[in-house]
């Protein structure tokens, strides 16, 4: 494989307390023939933000026993925790940094922060670039890529994309990169039973921003400063087809421009149990077949 297959234990949202423990979401991971392991931090470590000695020897055991690396570690600067004001920078520098330590004590090469934004298409909280800025010497030191998610709807030719561009230009550091969630390159919506989150909100009347379709070529202007693929999809068919994420035109950017990283399967389909874990088998022969095709067309044109 050219390049690493991993899974978001965020997958397993419908299983998790349901059917299955994050322990048999991280065997599950193993049994598909994932070698990534991405987690939520708030969500799947346990005593949040102080895991016992316990814990932690417990999980570098389990990820040594099953072949898993730990790759991105999901965070959170909530710029609407404190009612009535915002979340200051030094606020916000001081909760990243606390996730920082964690995901490097617990083994990961990547942090995903998740900051609040301000506008309908995910503009971030000013407050952003000081509080990232503040921790590059620790990523450094920590040996950690902070890495923020371009995610629908936000599309990459938008300000949100130039404004972190802009920042590691400015900075020069090399401890900063773009998170592509996938689901920014769907071709027709999804509709999830139940619906959205948005959809679920307040009197039910809101409904999702409306954004146009996003042509993967653009996915080619940033690949020198992308450092991680969330491989977000919702539904693999039963003859292995995707009808909402272009996979093939996805790998052959990425591959093209020499990435090696990872694809990290983020599955975001129907809100049902047992769901997951078939889905995300579905998707990993996918991704795999189309990587075999790939490696097998220059001896079948010879």
């Amino acid at each position: 494989m050219p390049f690493g297959l991993g899974v978001s234990l965020y997958s397993y949202t419908e299983d998790l307390g349901v059917t299955m423990t994050v322990e048999d979401c991280i065997e599950d991971v193993a049994d598909l023939g994932a070698t990534g392991l991405e987690i939520l931090g708030e969500g799947h470590i346990a005593d949040y933000p102080n895991p016992s000695s316990a814990w932690i020897d417990a999980w570098f055991a389990r990820n040594e026993r099953l072949g898993l690396t730990p790759t991105l570690y999901g965070s959170w600067i909530d710029t609407r925790r404190f009612p009535g004001r915002g979340m200051t920078a030094t606020e916000g520098a001081a909760q990243l940094e606390l996730d920082l330590r964690l995901a490097a004590q617990l083994g990961f090469s990547f942090v995903r922060p998740k900051i609040g934004v301000i506008t309908g298409d995910l503009q971030v909280d000013p407050i952003w670039q000081e509080a990232v800025e503040r921790n590059l010497e620790l990523a450094e030191d920590l040996s950690i890529v902070i890495c923020p998610e371009i995610h629908w709807p936000t599309v990459i030719k938008s300000p949100v994309v130039e404004e972190y561009l802009e920042f590691k230009d400015r900075t020069g550091t090399s401890q900063f990169g773009l998170l592509i969630d996938t689901g920014v390159f769907d071709v027709q919506r999804y509709s999830r039973r139940g619906g959205s989150a948005s959809f679920r909100m307040g009197d039910g009347t809101a409904r999702p921003p409306e954004v146009p379709f996003v042509p993967v070529a653009d996915l080619a202007e940033v690949m020198e400063h992308t450092v991680y693929f969330q491989a977000k999809f919702y539904e693999i068919e039963d003859d292995g087809t995707d009808l909402y994420i272009p996979w093939r035109q996805i790998l052959d950017v990425a591959l093209d421009a020499g990435y090696t990283g990872w694809f990290s399967s983020e599955y975001e389909g129907h809100h049902e149990p047992y769901r997951a874990a078939d889905q995300l088998r579905r998707q990993h022969a996918l991704l795999r077949s189309i990587a075999a095709e790939r490696a097998a067309a220059p001896a079948s044109r010879s």
